[in-house]
């Protein structure tokens, strides 16, 4: 996603001695008036989605795919054609379309409807690039004004909304069969959010379904998508709720574990996902606890020891860091679930652990101490005392003392698993399991997302290895969801009058790329490197956090090509400390390219 950039130094207008221009397009717009309304026919599912992930503010650049009727206020229509660019941008709270190098007052509601003049034949392939993006957003585009911001709102087929999800639902590189089982889930949970009582449906962020611009160079998803077409999942005849996550760890959740009020209906059950765990591209996460009670991580220890400290036998035992010595662990096991059977999302640990501690001793009464002083005049003096002094008694440890044995019980979420590192996606809903080995307990956690639902990760192991269908996959982690099939057809596009015409003029100028913060490359500390950010589409951005952590406070958001100063690998190899001149912080280094 992309933060808000303004743009509002960059004011195109027309230009002095465009008067004849300017002339010609309100002729235009008078015999627009007199235009018969565009004939209407029975159009395919079509959803409406706010366009919150580029973070456009006051100003949105187009290039025209296809030509285009804008219409604003009661009867004001033009025709643009198709590879025209224009800007739209607020003013004082109306928004003005500039094209052709005039500028028109649309008021506070501009439709930019694609027509039956587009160049193309085929619908999908119509549509607009939301400049700089190349790609195509195929569908129309209401524009209002609320709160002073630009609003967004593109109007197309389902089945064109679900080519620009797929592959970042997903990904192109899935089997056929796995983007088959991802289409029919976001096909219904698209048309399951319909609500013609809002301005819009969904948003293009993970708040409901991540969708991009369109691109031709993704034939596995357009053919899972066309091989679906229409295809959509009930439960008792309605639409059902095809929730889905990257990966449950290895077990199904329930939606009303994860919802407050949400209705966990027929189509879900708890059951363990052995394909999830198989794939070996599933998130997990271990930790190693050594029976000898070394090389633990210190937050964790640090817990064990305030835990330990708290039990009565340790009343005598000196509370500091370094009068604490953990011996061994004896055992490590996970109790109370947080559901009923058969959920295994445990959330208490069981450690018996073997501790040795330092005593206070009884100080020591020093002898005291003597000045002396000689009387003057004598040969060989005489010492006098002068002055007695008696030293404090010194403060005394012991040696280190068996404390004994502890069993402690802790609660798992959120400070045991963070602290040894075994938090994944920071909602403290990780499945967590416990295995002995000769020298130590393995703690592994898994979950990535809130564990409703499809596996991303599952689907794609069911498909590639044990050669599962769509149907199949579905089936199992929706298992009383019925398919059945919905008009998928394309949306036909209307007619404008032949008089709507136009006069060509040159293109808008395209909203430029955010700055990239500066990188001094002097004096490199030792051991760094440098990278850059190139794993991102020119669209997106990469998030900065606070700490090494999917969970950690997003500091800003990091542009395509942006150069960082690598300081240092993190504890989980998967995160790595960045700077830049300006600012400190962490990111995911499968993102980062070595620079040159």
């Amino acid at each position: 996603m992309r933060s808000g950039i303004s743009v509002s130094d960059r004011r195109p207008g027309p230009p002095p001695g465009r008067r004849g221009l300017c002339l010609t397009l309100c002729l235009l717009l008078l015999l627009s008036c007199l235009a018969p309304a565009l004939a209407s026919e029975e159009a395919a599912p079509r959803v409406r989605m706010l366009l919150r992930r580029l973070g456009l503010t006051d100003r949105i650049d187009l290039r025209l795919q296809g030509s285009f009727l804008a219409a604003w206020g009661r009867e004001n229509r033009m025709l643009l054609p198709s590879g025209r660019e224009i800007t739209v941008q607020v003013r004082e709270g109306r928004l003005i379309l500039f094209y052709a190098e005039a500028a028109l007052d649309c008021g506070t509601e501009l439709t930019l409807t694609r027509t039956g003049a587009s160049s193309s034949a085929d619908p999908a392939a119509s549509g607009l690039n939301i400049l700089p993006d190349t790609g195509l957003y195929p569908g129309d585009l209401r524009l209002t004004v609320s709160g002073g911001q630009l609003q967004p709102v593109l109007s197309l087929s389902v089945e064109d909304y679900l080519l620009g999800v797929l592959p970042y639902e997903m990904s192109e590189d899935f089997p056929l069969e796995a983007l088959k089982a991802q289409a029919v889930c976001a096909r219904t949970y698209a048309l399951g959010r319909l609500n013609a009582d809002r301005g819009y449906d969904l948003v293009d962020t993970t708040n409901d379904q991540v969708f991009r611009s369109l691109s031709a160079d993704r034939p596995r998803t357009a053919r899972a998508v066309s091989e679906t077409a229409g295809v959509v999942g009930t439960d008792k005849g309605r639409l059902a709720s095809c929730y889905y996550s990257a990966s449950n760890g290895g077990q199904t959740e329930l939606p009303s574990h994860v919802w407050s009020g949400a209705d966990s209906t027929s189509c879900y059950a708890v059951a363990d996902d052995p394909y999830d765990l198989e794939n070996p591209e599933s998130i997990l996460k271990k930790a190693v606890l050594r029976k000898d009670g070394t090389g633990l991580r210190e937050d964790f220890l640090a817990l064990l020891r305030e835990a330990v400290y708290a039990q009565p036998e340790m009343k005598d035992f000196a509370r500091q860091e370094d009068t604490f010595r953990l011996d061994g662990i004896q055992s490590v096991s996970l109790n109370s679930p947080r559901f009923s059977a058969p959920s295994r999302l445990m959330t208490r640990m069981e450690i018996r652990l073997i501790v040795s501690g330092k005593q206070y001793l009884p100080p020591e009464t020093p002898e005291p101490a003597l000045t002396w002083e000689a009387d003057e005049g004598e040969e060989e003096p005489v010492p006098t005392p002068l002055l007695t002094v008696t030293p404090e008694p010194s403060l005394r440890l012991s040696d280190w003392i068996p404390a004994g044995t502890f069993t402690l019980t802790m609660d798992l979420f959120p400070y045991a698993l963070r602290s040894l590192n075994l938090s994944i996606y920071g909602a403290d809903n990780e499945i967590v399991t416990v295995s002995e080995e000769k020298e130590a307990f393995v703690l592994t956690s898994g979950r990535y997302g809130h564990g409703v639902g499809m596996s991303q990760r599952g689907a794609q192991w069911m498909a590639s290895e044990y050669g599962k269908n769509f149907q199949e996959i579905l089936a199992f982690y929706y298992p009383g969801m019925v398919l059945k099939k919905v008009s998928a057809g394309d949306i036909p596009l209307p007619t404008p009058d032949p008089l709507l015409a136009e006069t060509p003029g040159p293109a808008a100028t395209p909203t430029p790329r955010p700055t990239l913060m500066p990188v001094s490359l002097e004096n490199l500390p030792q051991g760094a490197w440098l990278a850059s950010v190139e794993g991102i589409a020119d669209d997106s951005s990469l998030n900065l956090r606070a700490e090494p952590s999917a969970a950690g406070e997003i500091l800003m958001r990091l542009y395509r090509h942006q150069l960082l100063i690598v300081l240092e690998t993190c504890e989980d190899p998967a995160w790595v400390r960045v700077k830049t001149d300006s600012i400190e912080g962490y990111v995911m280094v499968s993102f980062l390219e070595k620079a040159e």
